[in-house]
């Protein structure tokens, strides 16, 4: 069961909206002050940051988990698919940049040249009959930047598998007691991005060992915009 006050969540988006739309908000830090946003030519994305307590991640099991929320809150995500020559066609007729075999080959295992490679794409697809072969092509590139390939099998479509990764989150613990995750973007609706928070809010605490104990507070934030608190 969620904790977030609804209203609370309610009064934040709707001041996150109005802020990326360049209308005048009160200043979420201090209620006496008021913010003037500006309109962005781009797609804003919407944050949840979250900070946690009674938590040691240099003692306790790290946790790690994925979810997928109802609304997409990456559709610009950037996807590369390694596959074969019917995947790579595919994900070609669906906007995807496609790489087959021997064009991983072509890297010839240069390192730095790998490494340039996977800062150009936010995830990458993968052929089921490809995947295990892209370590031995690739090295270890792809897991130390946590974006090792999600499988796509020769019955599954290719352009469904990466809306699905589009609309997935990952929560994963390491060394700080902070995360950060997409939840949204601001050319959604207000209730898709409250259906969303509300969500992945409730699937973070589900991960924690004390559930809704572990979080100290919790904040979303548009990438240009000031951050307003929904938990504390």
């Amino acid at each position: 069961m969620s904790k977030i006050n609804a209203d609370l969540l309610n009064n934040s988006i709707r001041d996150l909206l109005a802020f990326s739309k360049g209308e005048e908000i009160a200043n979420p830090k201090d209620s006496k002050e008021t913010l003037k946003g500006k309109k962005r030519n781009f797609q804003e994305t919407i944050d949840l940051q979250v900070s946690l307590k009674n938590y040691d991640p240099q003692k306790e099991k790290r946790f790690s988990g994925t979810f997928k929320l109802p609304h997409t809150p990456r559709p610009n995500l950037k996807l590369c698919m390694l596959g074969t020559q019917v995947h790579c066609e595919k994900a070609e007729e669906a906007g995807l940049d496609a790489m087959n075999t021997e064009a991983l080959k072509g890297f010839n295992k240069n390192k730095k040249i790998i490494k340039k490679w996977t800062k150009k794409y936010d995830a990458y697809l993968a052929s089921d009959t490809l995947i295990k072969q892209i370590p031995r092509l690739l090295g270890p590139a792809l897991n130390k930047v946590g974006k090792f390939p999600t499988v796509v099998s020769a019955r599954e479509s290719v352009k469904d598998k990466a809306e699905d990764v589009r609309a997935t989150i990952k929560f994963q613990m390491k060394k700080v007691l902070t995360l950060n995750v997409a939840v949204g973007h601001v050319g959604m609706t207000h209730d898709q991005i409250k259906q969303n928070t509300q969500l992945a809010c409730n699937f973070l605490a589900s991960l924690l060992k004390k559930n809704w104990q572990n979080i100290k507070v919790l904040y979303i934030k548009s990438t240009m915009g000031p951050a307003f608190q929904i938990y504390f």
